[in-house]
């Protein structure tokens, strides 16, 4: 048996979304019979108790360590060199947890369906739960796309009316896009975009782009050489997909200087693949980051957290070869900092911000209240300014992708996002236990609003037995 979570969601004009965070087994009208709990080996207060004297006895050793003449002795050396690199590369996982999030669908993707700027898989069929994602949404077609304009320089991207898609840093950053009055453009094309909905041609520039631009293109700037496309159709009758497909199949993504030496367009269809596309929850996660700082500038980055990688023998353009023993804690740390921003995943209140939106309920907005005054698009608090580690945390432990149009909910354009992990009294979600839903007449989504399920243990979407882990007004 094991724990999920909620999730509603409405496109306010396109969409609503709710969100259940729940244990597989899960029961509704739709969903199949739990499974009977499982024996405990201990009980929660023991469990408690166990980990708390673990935890007490292993700092106080830290502290006690012994000296000799009033220096550290080898064993003492040994063992707080081990626990400065766990700590450190625990620290290391949760701050690049943005990172990871989208090095997981990359390196995953990419291992599936190949790379390059021309490559768009497509989930043609819509999103089941063989695709191990976090908070994939089934309800739509989705696609992804995972460019690198160091490499292969600028590049266009051409949209068709009513393509909705975001362009985001590797940082899962919206791109700042074209200046206009009254307007801050950042990452959204389509509704939300400077586009309107009205398609047209995309100019991505690498960082520090100071060549002339040419006139006729959206221009969007990237900080990071790696640049995240995540695009979204919409279908209207859920037995013919075939017009929301041929909207993404008609994308166009080539070099601004090559558009008719371009690699051709290639959209495998990713429905029912077993692909894993989840953060990295393992030592890897380090490989993964090794690969992305040599793929960068100097700017990806600040200094000291530049230097936070360099101790874990993370430097551009120098060899990574952690021995025998270093791998050890560098697994060990990713495991540990994966189940930590878990945590950080479950909570109602973080950086003195409360997630309720209802105060008497456990329905929460991801983006945390939804209000521009708490948090900008890169997670600094405002307004302090200061970034809220554990706020990015908890998101992109949880979600992947982020921009105005999703964050703000705006009649005719945005959506809206409400998300749970545990019933009205407060108690987690259990695929042991039967759940009822009210959500009241006409709920307010021009597009449409649906109800999924996600599993707790890394928020992709529930193996409940059906098609799809979601229900909806479609």
């Amino acid at each position: 048996m094991r724990a999920s979570r909620i999730g509603l969601s409405f496109w306010s004009g396109v969409l609503l979304t709710l969100t259940l965070l729940i244990s597989n087994g899960c029961q509704s009208a739709a969903l199949p019979e739990p499974e009977a709990p499982r024996a405990r080996e201990l009980s929660e207060p023991a469990l408690v108790a166990a980990a708390g004297t673990k935890s007490t006895t292993h700092y106080e050793a830290l502290a006690n360590s012994a000296l000799l003449e009033n220096r550290p002795t080898a064993e003492t050396i040994r063992s707080l060199k081990d626990e400065l690199l766990f700590q450190r590369a625990t620290q290391v996982y949760l701050w690049a947890m943005p990172l990871l999030n989208v090095l997981g669908m990359k390196t995953g993707s990419e291992k599936l369906f190949n790379s390059g700027y021309n490559i768009l898989p497509v989930w043609k069929k819509r999103f089941d739960a063989k695709t191990l994602v976090t908070t994939p949404n089934s309800d739509v077609i989705d696609a992804m796309s995972y460019l690198d304009v160091g490499k292969d320089g600028p590049l266009v991207f051409e949209a068709a009316v009513g393509l909705q898609a975001i362009l985001l840093d590797f940082w899962q950053r919206p791109l700042p896009g074209p200046p206009a009055p009254g307007k801050d453009y950042r990452g959204d094309v389509g509704f939300f975009g400077p586009d309107q909905g009205r398609g047209g041609k995309f100019l991505i520039l690498p960082p520090g782009y100071k060549d002339r631009v040419p006139e006729g293109y959206f221009v969007f700037r990237s900080p990071t050489n790696n640049v995240f496309v995540f695009l979204r159709s919409f279908y209207k009758d859920p037995k013919d997909l075939a017009p929301a497909v041929a909207l993404m199949e008609s994308v166009k993504i080539y070099p601004l200087r090559a558009k008719v030496s371009a690699k051709p367009m290639q959209f495998p269809d990713a429905s029912g693949s077993s692909v894993n596309l989840l953060p990295p929850s393992d030592g890897s996660a380090f490989e993964l980051l090794k690969q992305f700082v040599d793929s960068e500038g100097p700017d990806f980055a600040d200094a000291d957290w530049r230097g936070m990688l360099a101790t874990l023998g993370i430097v551009k353009g120098q060899p990574f070869a952690p021995d025998a023993h270093t791998r050890t804690l560098l697994d060990l740390a990713a495991r540990t900092a994966h189940k930590a921003s878990r945590v950080l995943g479950l909570e109602e209140n973080i950086s003195g911000v409360s997630y309720k939106i209802y105060p008497d309920r456990h329905w929460l907005n991801p983006m945390a209240s939804g209000k521009p005054d708490t948090f900008d698009l890169s997670w600094n608090r405002i307004p302090d300014g200061y970034l809220s580690l554990d706020a990015r945390v908890n998101y992109f432990t949880n979600f992947h992708f982020l921009s105005p149009g999703s964050a703000f909910p705006v009649a005719g354009k945005g959506a809206k996002y409400m998300v749970t992990s545990v019933d009205s009294e407060g108690v987690p979600l259990s695929g042991a236990a039967n759940y009822r839903i009210k959500l009241p007449p006409d709920v307010p989504a021009a597009n449409f609003w649906s109800l999924t399920l996600y599993e707790a243990e890394n928020s992709s979407g529930l193996a409940n037995g059906k098609p799809f882990p979601a229900l909806g007004s479609r």
